[in-house]
């Protein structure tokens, strides 16, 4: 095995990809636009939601309670007629409209149990689920404020004191935006090393490099090498530029630990690629078994739900995707500013993974030459 073969092979496969726009498109959205609407275009948390107040009351308490709804979690209230109420909202300019009845205060502190409505537009259903539960705790905190009059309750015997830990905002972007570039990292590296392999095969240029003075291994570290240098190079500037510029998320850990252990992915996922294209007899088989892989890879993985949630043989099965080390290794160095002392059985079991999936990529590679 020669380094000057490995590296040549290298540079052909970048410049076949430089002359591919529709992978190079790919590979700028994947890491730029994709990121920053995974961040930022469907926020779990309620946030900016258009409410209209309809106060019948016109009274002290039903102040209180307008104002009590600003930014970030929804927009600044509009007070309206109840005659435009129907109308805002079929023509979908109120998420939610909230009614005061007429003498509400004053049925209230008779002893009376009046009634607000609430109503909500369930077409909007991220906003209608976790809005009506917001606008049930602010409307029933102003109440019980009202009522009391300033006057000191009873202490509870235990007080609960919550303190949110690296993302003390509770922000979806820090963890949508990072979590996004931990999936892209596998989803580009099988991509561009299967449709490599595949489009050496469709072009012929495959029995090229069999005449050569090259062997099976240095084609495949060719391969492996080149894309993975440019998916970890895309994962830098993703990073640095979109997570940590635009969306302005702080990046805790050690940046050559999370690349460390990026490359150990990109070398199991790289071969897994290869793989996948040796198994399939064109594009479209490869985009039909690229979904069978990705799919579990990126669900299962604990990047979308803690692996604790799910049945231990899940668990268990997924302990042998490079994935699921992946997505802990990178969270807990990026998220919770982990060193080497915390993650290095990650590490070690990507190391594991990502040289049995060579040694298997390369049998079938070599079978697929023969």
């Amino acid at each position: 095995m020669k380094l000057a073969n490995i590296l040549n092979l290298g540079i052909k496969e970048l410049r076949g990809l430089a002359r591919d726009p529709a992978l190079l498109l790919l590979i700028v959205y994947a890491f730029t636009l994709n990121i920053y609407t995974a961040a930022t275009a469907a926020p779990e948390s309620l946030n900016k939601a258009a409410i209209s107040i309809v106060d019948e009351d016109r009274s002290p308490l039903s102040a209180r309670i307008v104002d009590a709804f600003y930014p970030p979690h929804f927009l600044t209230p509009k007070l309206i007629d109840p005659s435009v109420m129907d109308q805002r909202m079929n023509a979908g300019l109120d998420t939610f409209v909230l009614d005061i009845p007429p003498n509400f205060q004053r049925d209230l502190l008779a002893g009376k149990a009046p009634s607000i409505q609430l109503n909500v537009d369930a077409t909007r259903m991220t906003q209608a689920f976790s809005g009506g539960r917001y606008i049930q705790e602010i409307v029933s905190g102003e109440i019980d404020a009202f009522v009391d009059r300033g006057e000191r309750l009873a202490p509870a015997p235990v007080q609960l004191s919550l303190r949110a830990r690296f993302n003390p905002e509770l922000s979806q972007a820090w963890f949508g935006a990072i979590n996004e570039v931990i999936s892209t990292v596998t989803m580009l590296s099988i991509i561009l090393t299967g449709a490599a392999l595949i489009r050496e095969r469709e072009h012929g240029t495959i029995e090229h490099l069999l005449v050569m003075p090259v062997t099976p291994t240095e084609i495949m570290l060719g391969k492996v090498w080149s894309m993975g240098l440019v998916v970890l190079l895309a994962t830098m500037y993703s990073l640095f530029v979109v997570v940590q510029g635009a969306l302005d998320v702080p990046l805790q850990g050690s940046m050559v630990l999370f690349l460390l252990g990026a490359a150990l992915q990109l070398v199991a996922a790289t071969c897994m690629g290869i793989f996948l294209a040796t198994v399939a007899g064109s594009m479209p088989q490869f985009g039909l078994l690229l979904m069978l892989v990705l799919l579990p890879l990126q669900i299962l993985s604990g990047g979308m739900t803690p692996r604790e949630s799910m049945p231990d043989v899940i668990q268990w099965i997924m302990s042998a995707a490079p994935n699921t080390h992946f997505v802990i290794m990178a969270q807990a160095v990026l998220f919770r500013n982990a060193g080497l002392d915390v993650v290095w059985p990650q590490i070690l079991a990507l190391a594991a993974i990502a040289a049995v999936f060579f040694v298997l990529s390369l049998r079938r590679f070599r079978a697929f030459l023969r």
